[in-house]
């Protein structure tokens, strides 16, 4: 038996891995393409200080005063002025909705009450399901209210500059005026448990049966590939529901997570949701040659999914592309539409603005899905 070390028997083992990874091409890009998305998205797409985030300001009251606190708001980094004509009820719906971060209302008799020295209320209204999306904004809101009307406070009025501030500025964080995480956080985290766990499960699951051949006997069957689909789909559409009523009771119970709007409205949303998942993972499964492989394409759709959702990192907080990015992702309108039902009490009208795209989703990988998957049984 020759036990010497070989250099000419080595070189061959290494040339005999090149030619396999040659071969196995998916494994080699995933290998490349995962570090290289973990480093464009936590180098780029992750901001803990997002700025520029939508407002509305509401003007009651029409003076230089007025114009010269919008004037600063504009030039501030942390607000962008969607609109100062809308009404309270406008502005109110919207910030309901999620379309907007704050509205700032400057009350009727702003400037009489600021000449006479009466310390006018300016009242900001933060949309606060997401502590860490409003905190460093509001604290600029509190330094900017302090040099706002600097300009404007002379002559007679320059006794009034040297207060700290001419007006109150009262702050209501809405939707969690404590700022307490968990409400923020745990509903979020229904979606990101229910991605990993359906995505992985369906895609293991039928590459499993590819690999250990019982897939085969199908293929002797009359089955449709429809049927097969929705039939792979089923079970784990219950073992999702089950996920979801664990999750839901340990929101309420033990994180005291508020519970405002619909339960049957919030449960067929799940149902879409994980159905959704669900069929991404066969449309991976029909891709993946083996378990390693569906393993690192679930990991690469599931990465995305998490740090662009909006559930670690505010999602006004980043870059445009990278929302882009989210706004394709059935996590990132799910989020929105929980949170919406559970701490602001939506119902159909308000969610569907995030409804349809989550819908479009769930058709469309359907359809791929479906296409693939035809592929593959044939």
């Amino acid at each position: 038996m020759n036990i010497r070390f070989s250099a000419q028997r080595l070189l061959a083992m290494i040339h005999k891995e090149f030619i396999q990874l040659r071969r196995d091409r998916l494994t080699f890009a995933m290998m490349i393409g995962i570090p290289l998305l973990q480093l464009t998205l936590f180098g780029f797409a992750i901001n803990g200080d997002p700025k520029h985030l939508p407002t509305l300001v509401v003007v009651q009251d029409e003076s230089p005063f007025s114009r010269s606190l919008v004037s600063a708001l504009r030039l501030s980094d942390y607000f962008a002025i969607d609109s100062t004509e809308l009404g309270s009820a406008q502005a109110s719906q919207r910030l309901a909705r999620g379309q907007t971060q704050f509205v700032i209302t400057i009350p009727p008799d702003f400037s009489r009450a600021l000449q006479r020295g009466q310390k006018p209320t300016l009242l900001l209204e933060a949309d606060a399901t997401d502590p860490s999306a409003t905190a460093n904004a509001i604290n600029a809101m509190q330094l900017l209210s302090q040099t706002a009307l600097q300009h404007d406070l002379q002559g007679p009025l320059a006794s009034l500059a040297a207060t700290p501030a001419p007006f109150e500025l009262r702050i209501h964080r809405r939707y969690n005026p404590e700022g307490i995480t968990q409400y923020n956080t745990v509903p979020g985290l229904m979606g990101v448990i229910l991605t990993m766990t359906m995505i992985m499960m369906t895609a293991l699951g039928i590459t499993r049966e590819v690999e250990r051949g019982t897939m085969e006997n199908l293929l002797a069957t009359p089955i449709r590939p429809l049927e097969v689909m929705i039939g792979k789909i089923a079970p784990y559409l219950l073992i999702g529901l089950l996920q979801v009523t664990i999750i839901l009771c340990a929101t309420y119970w033990l994180f005291t997570v508020p519970f405002v709007g619909s339960l049957l409205l919030l449960l067929l949303i799940i149902m879409l949701f994980i159905a959704a998942n669900l069929v991404v993972g066969i449309t991976i499964s029909s891709q993946a040659h083996n378990q390693t492989q569906a393993m690192q394409m679930t990991f690469f759709f599931f990465l995305p999914s998490i740090i662009l959702s909006g559930f670690m990192f505010p999602f006004r907080g980043m870059p445009q592309w990278a929302q882009w990015v989210g706004e394709l992702l059935p996590i990132t309108h799910f989020i929105r539409i929980t949170r919406g039902i559970m701490l602001r009490g939506n119902g159909f009208s308000d969610i569907w603005p995030d409804l349809w795209p989550l819908l479009l989703f769930t058709g469309v990988m359907m359809l791929i899905g479906l296409s693939r998957f035809r592929k593959t049984l044939d």
